[in-house]
């Protein structure tokens, strides 16, 4: 109760502009991507809130069967030194996780659970990922998939909750665009394997192109003005164009595959870590 209290009371500093002074207005997140209107409260509406990696990966459910083996990413074994790479790198392995739970691959969480402790501990949120893997683990022991999803869509919240107490809501903002970048790239290749408009609409999501296009471009400079972050924020800009589908058509086999080459262009931007 006295954690809550406090973290209920930072929300309101932060939202009020009480002694952090004012920052500048983040676009609001798809309502369909927010956790609950409970954490929207707590960290300070939308302001600092990010969409959840747990309700990205919803969509993916829908689209079963999922390329899993193609699409099996190693994280690397050497962790990035700048905090805006951690911070993406993270999103992506969260997402990588839904995925690995997704596939019912049991026997990799416990690798999963350690990446993550690394990149926690790396960024300043070590003791609450911490938790959270030792959670993974045992719900890994148990087979409980649901549970696993759930320790999965904390694990972003706390970290995101960590940053925002540090003044670095930046990268709490990275961690959700990596799982996102990650969502989009598994989605569209599935789309384009088995295509149909039902399955096709599900990524032609323009608004959420329009809010990450309007995140990265609201960075700190010393990130959006890195040449792979301007090249994010166009293509971004070009991906929302590419989503927008008239009220009388329906999406079609090539805009699926151009989405598809521009979200594999987004990882690999994503993915280019500062020298």
């Amino acid at each position: 109760m006295k954690i809550r209290f406090v973290s209920a009371l930072f929300a309101f500093a932060l939202a009020s502009g009480l002694g952090f002074g004012q920052e500048e207005a983040k676009p609001d997140v798809p309502e369909d991507l927010l956790e609950d209107a409970h954490l929207r409260e707590e960290l300070g509406v939308n302001e600092f809130t990010a969409p959840s990696i747990s309700k990205l990966f919803e969509t993916l459910e829908f689209l079963m069967p999922l390329p899993l083996i193609e699409m099996e990413r190693a994280a690397g074994e050497r962790m990035p030194l700048d905090r805006a790479d951690l911070a993406i790198e993270l999103g992506f392995l969260i997402a990588d996780g839904f995925l690995i739970v997704q596939a019912g691959q049991m026997d990799k969480v416990e690798k999963m659970a350690a990446d993550l402790t690394r990149y926690g501990k790396a960024l300043g949120a070590g003791d609450r990922i911490n938790r959270h893997a030792a959670a993974l683990l045992e719900s890994a022991k148990k087979q409980n998939v649901e549970q696993l999803k759930k320790e999965l869509a904390a694990t972003q919240k706390d970290v995101e909750l960590e940053l925002v107490t540090l003044r670095d809501a930046d990268l709490a903002h990275l961690i959700s665009l990596g799982g996102w970048i990650r969502a989009l790239e598994v989605s569209t290749v599935a789309v384009d394997k088995q295509f149909s408009p039902e399955r096709a609409t599900k990524v032609m999501r323009e608004d959420i192109a329009d809010y990450y296009t309007e995140i990265v471009a609201g960075l700190e400079p010393r990130i959006s003005e890195r040449p792979n972050y301007l090249e994010i924020r166009d293509l971004l800009s070009g991906l929302r164009n590419e989503m927008v589908i008239a009220e009388d058509e329906e999406p079609t086999v090539e805009k699926v595959k151009e989405i598809r080459e521009q979200a594999a262009k987004l990882v690999v931007l994503a993915l280019q870590r500062q020298e």
